[in-house]
C-alpha cells in the first residue's frame, strides 16, 4: 500500500495518524515561539534598533546642546606648523534633522607665526541658542627647546562660529576666564577667574561685550562652585572662606547688580552643583555617596539620596537625576536617580559612555561614546 511516507520504521502502523498530529502540533509551538519572541522584541527593543538622532563622527573633547536640540561639538585637530606638531581644535555642529557642519577651522582661526596650540575645553550655548562661549587651554611655544607657555581663555561667538569682539579691545578673548555663560540679555557674559590664593577658589567676573572689557565683582567673597542660572542673570554658588576653616554657603548671586545673599549654611560639599531646568532646585554631593537636593523656596531643608559619586544632570520633569557613576573624566554607565527613593534605572541599554549633556528643552541627550569619541544624540525617554 502506498501511503505517501517512506523509509517508515519497521514498528510503525502505516495507518497511525500520530506523525501528522506530531507536525501539527510541532508546527503550532513554532508559531506560539515566534509570536511570543516578536512581543518580548516589542517590550524591550534590541541595542541596533535604538538609533541615536544625529551624529558627528569626529574625535569630540567638548560638546554641548543649544535650546533648538542643535549639538556643538569641539573637535581634536592636529597639524604641522614650521617643523612642530600643534593642535588647533575644530567646531562642528549637527542639528535633530541630521545637517551637519564645521563652524571653525582651527587651523584657519588664529593667525601667528609662531607655534601656538589651543584645545577646547569647554562649549556653552547662550539661553537663545544664537551665542556661544568656547574655553580654550593655551600653548605657546617660547624657545627654541620647545618650551611652552600654558594658559586659559574663552572666546565669544555666535552660533555660526563668527567671534565676537570686546569693544575696545580688539579681541574676542576673556584672558584667564572659565566656564564662562551668556545671560540672557544676549550682551553679558558671566565667568569666573582663578583667585590669588588658591587655585580652588575662584572669583566672579562680568563682560559686556558692547560696551567693554569686563571686571570682577565681589571682590571679597570666594567660590569654589557656582551654577549659573543665564535665564535669571543669576547664580548658585557654594562660598567659602580663603583658609577653607569656615561654613560653607549656599548663595544666591544676582549678577547684573553684583550682590550676594547667603541662603543656606551646608554640612558639607564634595562636588558637582547643578540647577534644576526651572531653577527651583540645587542638587550636589555633600560627601562621596551622598546626593542633597535643596529647594530655593525653602533652602534650609535638605533632601538626602544614598547614591555612588559621578557626573549629574538634571531630568526635565525634576523628579530624577541623571547620574554617571564614577569620576568625571571616565568612562560609565548613565542611570536615571530617582528622588527621594534612590532607585536607579539604566537608560541607553547600559552602555558606557565618556560624558554627557542635557536638554530640557528637547527632551534630548548627547553621549561621547567611548573608544571613538564620537558625539551621539539621543531622545530622553
Amino acid at each position: 500500500m502506498k501511503t505517501g511516507l517512506t523509509n517508515q520504521p519497521n514498528n510503525m502502523n502505516p495507518h497511525d495518524t500520530e506523525p501528522k498530529f506530531a507536525r501539527r502540533l510541532c508546527r503550532s509551538l513554532s508559531y506560539l515561539l515566534v509570536s511570543l519572541f516578536l512581543l518580548v522584541a516589542a517590550a524591550f527593543p534590541s541595542r541596533a534598533q535604538d538609533k541615536p538622532l544625529s551624529s558627528i563622527n569626529l574625535d569630540c573633547r567638548a560638546f554641548a546642546i543649544s535650546a533648538d536640540g542643535t549639538a556643538a561639538c569641539g573637535v581634536f585637530h592636529r597639524l604641522r606648523f614650521q617643523h612642530y606638531e600643534i593642535e588647533r581644535d575644530d567646531i562642528w555642529t549637527v542639528t535633530l534633522d541630521g545637517k551637519r557642519k564645521r563652524i571653525v577651522d582651527g587651523e584657519t582661526l588664529v593667525k601667528t607665526t609662531s607655534p601656538f596650540s589651543f584645545m577646547i575645553r569647554r562649549l556653552a550655548y547662550s539661553p537663545d541658542g544664537t551665542k556661544l562661549t568656547v574655553q580654550m587651554t593655551i600653548a605657546q611655544v617660547v624657545d627654541q627647546q620647545g618650551t611652552t607657555n600654558e594658559s586659559e581663555l574663552v572666546d565669544l561667538m555666535t552660533s555660526d562660529g563668527k567671534e565676537i569682539p570686546v569693544f575696545g579691545t580688539h579681541t574676542s578673548v576673556i584672558e584667564d576666564g572659565k566656564q564662562a555663560n551668556w545671560l540672557a540679555d544676549g550682551d553679558t557674559v558671566a565667568y569666573l577667574v582663578s583667585s590669588d590664593e588658591s587655585d580652588l577658589l575662584y572669583h566672579i567676573g562680568i563682560v559686556h561685550p558692547s560696551k567693554g572689557a569686563g571686571q570682577t565683582i565681589l571682590k571679597d567673597h570666594f567660590f569654589t562652585s557656582v551654577a549659573w542660572d543665564a535665564q535669571h542673570n543669576s547664580a548658585i554658588a557654594i562660598e567659602r572662606d580663603q583658609q577653607f576653616t569656615g561654613a560653607i554657603k549656599l548663595s544666591r548671586i544676582d549678577l547684573l547688580h553684583a550682590t550676594d545673599q547667603p541662603i543656606a549654611t551646608l554640612q558639607g560639599y564634595l562636588g558637582q552643583l547643578t540647577l534644576s531646568p526651572d531653577a527651583d532646585k540645587v542638587a550636589y554631593f555633600r560627601d562621596g555617596d551622598t546626593l542633597e537636593i535643596r529647594s530655593l523656596a525653602n533652602p534650609q531643608i535638605a533632601t538626602t539620596v544614598h547614591c555612588a559619586y559621578g557626573t549629574i544632570a538634571w531630568g526635565p520633569d525634576e523628579q530624577r537625576i541623571l547620574l554617571k557613576r564614577g569620576p568625571e573624566k571616565d568612562a560609565g554607565d548613565v542611570v536615571w536617580l530617582s528622588i527621594p527613593s534612590g532607585d536607579l534605572t539604566p537608560i541607553l541599554y547600559d552602555n558606557i559612555y565618556g560624558g554627557f549633556t542635557v536638554s530640557a528643552l528637547t527632551h534630548t541627550i548627547a553621549v561621547i561614546e567611548p573608544g571613538t569619541d564620537h558625539l551621539l544624540v539621543f531622545p530622553l525617554h
